[in-house]
């Protein structure tokens, strides 16, 4: 009994040494920070000098693929097991807000000497907001805007970009050649974004009725979907998808297309993919609106608290640190992701960007999408129809038709629900 008590004992001391190696690395109370894509990599780079400031706190980012990531999200808020904070697409707020997921955040901006809301993108801003409540603080901001060659444009006879569609049709026309399979502009027939940043120009709302409804046999939507389809007719942009693109900075170099309608990775990458000789040969512009400059798709990213952590305090102490100017120039040094307070523009980094300012201008007049759960669904929906309108297959009336007809079937839910809670009034 004594040696198996002896060789027992030593078994409890090995055991207790490699759990105490195992879990050295490892807090259980740290602040666990979800993030999506390549910003893991960079916000990793930011939170030594947040740590040292706040010695209490330890940040424990974990990156996960953009492609899973939303299905992830859903799988956490079901099994209770969801991160302290995470990086959220703005599109993705109001699913996350019906699911009561998030902890409002309006309170700490209150308390906030930092968080001042008068300094971000108005419409930025909006899109964390949702029933009165702020559930979001904008980390970076997306927007669509033209890329397009300054030289061809010259050669055309144009000495400036289009600041209405009347404009921009006059040079899609004179630029497009399609019998050399040269277009005026690139406009992947599976991206949605192109489109909706010209729907969003119109008066029109998307959805109607408390959006209960589709509303794409607008006036104002039919008129956008028209422009759209109208370029593929002309001639003006190649029917092909993204997938079918396989270098699009090389085709805008050899000036396969004059206009690339895209966001603003692409400054980044069109400095790093262009010859050195045709880096002068380009530049970035506002959208032309119908009646001249336009409003744009008001998308980014923003930073949540999620309502069952326990360590709100130590979240929104990082949102803070990440929000400040200097923090979110350094965040546009390594990732390229635009920030959303006008104050962190005054960098002469961002500020005296040629390329740079057009976005500065845009994000000025950005409109955001509709503040429902369904709405990407919705939104990947309209672009298979458009599609459809640019084959010939649909007229652009029968194409809003439909584009009404599906809506409405992935609304059923928000209607029966909302109209089941204006019964218990």
């Amino acid at each position: 009994m004594g040696a198996r008590r002896g060789a027992w004992l030593r078994w409890v001391v090995i055991v207790a040494v490699l759990c105490l190696a195992g879990c050295a690395g490892k807090r259980t109370d740290a602040l666990v920070f979800w993030t999506f894509g390549p910003e893991g990599e960079a916000v990793a780079q930011l939170l030594p000098d947040f740590e040292r400031t706040h010695p209490d706190i330890q940040v424990e980012v974990q990156q996960l693929p953009l492609s899973a990531a939303h299905q992830k999200l859903l799988t956490a808020i079901a099994g209770g097991t969801t991160p302290d904070m995470a990086q959220l697409g703005n599109t993705w707020l109001p699913e996350l807000v019906a699911l009561h997921a998030l902890a409002p955040l309006q309170r700490h901006v209150a308390d906030s000497a930092n968080v001042t809301s008068s300094d971000y993108f108005a419409s930025i801003w909006a899109t964390n907001v949702s029933d009165g409540q702020l559930y979001g603080i904008p980390w970076y901001v997306d927007t669509r805007l033209l890329f397009y060659r300054s030289d061809l444009l010259k050669q055309a006879g144009f000495d400036a970009p289009p600041r209405d569609w009347a404009g921009w049709r006059r040079m899609l026309a004179a630029l497009s050649h399609p019998e050399r399979k040269v277009y005026g502009i690139l406009l992947p027939t599976n991206e949605y974004e192109q489109l909706l940043s010209l729907a969003l120009q119109q008066p029109d709302p998307l959805l109607r009725d408390g959006d209960r409804y589709g509303n794409f046999e607008s006036a104002g939507f039919e008129r956008a979907l028209t422009f759209y389809v109208d370029t593929f007719r002309l001639r003006q942009a190649p029917v092909v998808t993204n997938v079918e693109v396989s270098n699009p900075w090389e085709e805008f170099g050899r000036g396969t297309y004059a206009f690339y309608l895209s966001g603003p990775w692409n400054i980044g990458e069109f400095r790093k993919r262009l010859p050195a000789a045709e880096q002068a040969d380009w530049s970035t512009a506002p959208l032309p609106g119908p009646d001249g400059p336009g409003a744009g798709l008001a998308g980014g990213a923003s930073l949540v608290v999620f309502r069952a952590s326990k360590r709100r305090r130590a979240a929104w102490a990082l949102i803070e640190y990440l929000s400040q100017p200097e923090v979110q120039q350094r965040f546009y040094r390594l990732t390229g992701d635009m920030p959303p307070r006008r104050s962190s523009w005054d960098s002469p980094l961002l500020r005296d960007d040629v390329q740079a300012r057009a976005f500065r201008d845009q994000l000025e007049r950005v409109k955001p999408t509709p503040a429902v759960p369904e709405w990407e669904r919705i939104a990947v929906m309209m672009q298979q129809v458009a599609a459809r309108a640019v084959a010939g297959e649909l007229t652009v009336d029968q194409a809003a038709a439909e584009m009404d007809r599906q809506a409405d079937r992935i609304l059923a839910k928000r209607r029966w629900l909302l109209d089941r809670a204006e019964a218990k009034r």
